[in-house]
């Protein structure tokens, strides 16, 4: 069963969200401060967050920072009476995978929700990922090691790496990892991709012997320890 966390302080709209989830076999729990929410899934794993962005006490822009700066991967979806381009820039930006303004129809919330979820699953792979060719990750710290030495990743750059590792040794296109890591649709005019890939490969092979992010011609790019 997915867990569903609902940062949200109408109780009308809580309920409404939380009857139709539940029916729909989601288990869901309400929180209607942000502080809280940031507590809570520090603590708990959920599959997904739906925030709210006007909150009590913080706005959901700084809980999605927050969530981000402490590099806590979760999609959050955001739902907000704030429609205008501007905000939704400013929540994506903030660190949320999808912004669906209110009122709404609740089948569109499911949908979406639904979208994020099966992006969520496509990025799993090999459940042993967290060790390879001298790379260690630490899901707990959420930071990891080559051979011993820090790297330093953003928590797109981790993003980025948990899924090479997942899917280590096997070639991944653009699509595949920009729907896993950004959880949208592949734009081919955008390099956010390859500038990511750069990132990544500064940080993981520019000072080590060996390289082990490859790029591969027509396809795109894999994690492989050649000899």
């Amino acid at each position: 069963m997915n867990r569903v966390l609902l940062v949200e302080d109408d109780p009308r709209v809580a309920s409404f969200i939380t009857r139709g989830l539940e029916e729909h076999l989601y288990e869901v729990k309400t929180i209607t401060k942000g502080f809280e929410a940031i507590k809570e899934v520090m603590q708990n794993e959920y599959n997904i967050i739906i925030l709210d962005i006007m909150l009590p006490d913080i706005t959901g822009f700084e809980v999605c920072e927050v969530l981000r700066s402490r590099k806590i991967i979760v999609p959050i979806l955001i739902l907000s009476a704030l429609d205008t381009p501007q905000e939704k820039v400013k929540g994506l930006q903030s660190g949320a995978d999808d912004y669906l303004a209110k009122p709404f129809l609740f089948e569109e919330l499911l949908a979406r929700i639904n979208a994020q979820l099966r992006r969520a699953e496509f990025s799993t792979g090999i459940l042993d990922f967290q060790s390879y060719a001298g790379i260690e990750i630490n899901m707990k710290e959420q930071s990891a090691t080559r051979d011993g030495k820090e790297l330093n990743l953003s928590s797109r750059e981790l993003k980025l790496l948990i899924f090479f590792m997942k899917n280590r040794e096997t070639a991944l296109s653009r699509v595949a990892i920009a729907q896993a890591v950004w959880n949208i649709d592949f734009d081919s005019t955008s390099n956010t991709v390859d500038v990511y890939i750069n990132y990544l490969r500064n940080k993981i092979d520019k000072n080590f012997p060996t390289p082990l992010i490859h790029t591969i011609k027509g396809t795109g790019y894999m994690l492989k320890q050649k000899s």
